[in-house]
């Protein structure tokens, strides 16, 4: 059962439900706001004219299901080039947020290529996964450039790591240093991943794309075509590794979340403990390091599956039982992952 209904949206403009005080936020996002319509108290915008309408979303009115709860939660949104925020709220999956700020900003949804949280930089490190803090501040990144490139496979590796959208679109999350992709400076972390060499991959997930990557052989020459996200004159690029996460005490900052279920829900959850976060953290860099890939919601359902288990042979059973079946992890591979969830109660990890 869904979290929210599914009414189709209506645009309206109550008073926003939320708001963000500009003194707490830190000196680049302050500079990010006030390039993209910042206003005083009396609704005035800093530059003299009246504020514009912000889109709103609002299908929360109207008639519900007598046996279901559901939370009025709303979350502010601004396009990363530069927007006014929006007001979303309504959904209970990635796709379906992606459809909300469509409907928000009055775009095709497929023109979303993935959401930072709480930083409108093509930042790795915020990208919005199967979780929003009920805090976070979402920003949206849109299709820019397409670009084709002609690269040779001069090494088994590749250097990349992806990850998907949940919507369909797998992107570059990570570039290793001094990799074949590395010395490419024309690819780069955000970008879209649409075809390799004329094959379309829009709609695989993250780990089929890495696949077929890997499946070429050593030697051989490819064209990768890539469409970028969409950029402002002040709009910034992590480090192309991904960057470290940094902490960011004018919002984002609260303990609870909504987090998107595989079944197609999606509930409010405590954050996350630490052990859990060091067994989730450890697992996904096995994901990369074995299948170059990164997904945080593929490694909490591994932890989920191991995390009352006593033993690595209920633990691979209880995979094999599982719609991770479909994966066809390797024995060794799976001794690996229980390995880390046991490191990770045992406190050998370190974040």
């Amino acid at each position: 059962m869904p979290l929210f209904n599914k009414k189709s949206a209506k645009i309206s403009n109550p008073s926003p439900p939320m708001t963000k005080d500009p003194h707490q936020l830190s000196s680049h996002q302050h500079h990010f706001y006030e390039n993209n319509n910042s206003y005083n108290s009396n609704g005035k915008n800093l530059a003299g004219s009246t504020m514009p309408t912000a889109p709103h979303i609002d299908d929360l009115n109207g008639s519900h299901e007598s046996n279901v709860t559901k939370p009025q939660l709303v979350f502010n949104c601004q396009l990363a080039h530069g927007s006014p925020t929006g007001f979303i709220t309504g959904f209970a999956s990635v796709k379906e947020l992606y459809q909300k700020i469509a409907e928000c900003y009055d775009f095709a949804m497929d023109e979303i290529l993935f959401c930072t949280l709480n930083s409108h930089k093509v930042d790795m490190s915020n990208l919005l996964g199967g979780q929003i803090g009920l805090n976070d501040f979402i920003f949206a990144h849109k299709k820019g450039r397409p670009k084709e490139v002609e690269i040779v496979k001069s090494e088994d590796a590749l250097g990349l790591t992806i990850t998907d959208n949940g919507a369909g679109y797998a992107f570059i999350k990570r570039i290793k240093s001094g990799s074949v992709i590395d010395r490419l400076p024309h690819i780069q972390v955000g970008d879209h991943i649409e075809k390799l060499d004329g094959i379309n991959v829009v709609g695989k997930r993250h780990y089929e794309v890495a696949r077929m990557l890997k499946d070429i052989p050593t030697g051989a020459t490819f064209t990768i075509r890539l469409i970028e996200p969409m950029k402002s004159g002040f709009q910034g690029i992590a480090p192309r590794k991904g960057g470290a996460k940094q902490s960011k005490p004018g919002y984002g900052s609260g303990k609870e979340t909504l987090r998107f279920k595989a079944n197609g829900n999606a509930a409010i959850e405590d954050e996350h403990d630490d052990v859990t976060q060091r067994g989730i953290d450890a697992i996904n860099t096995l994901l990369d390091s074995f299948m170059g890939i990164n997904d945080t919601e593929l490694a909490t359902q591994i932890w989920d599956l191991g995390s009352n288990k006593t033993n690595s042979m209920d633990f691979a059973e209880a995979i094999d039982a599982s719609d991770l079946e479909a994966f066809g992890f390797t024995d060794d591979f799976i001794i690996e992952l229980w390995g880390a969830v046991t490191d990770a109660r045992q406190g050998r990890h370190r974040r």
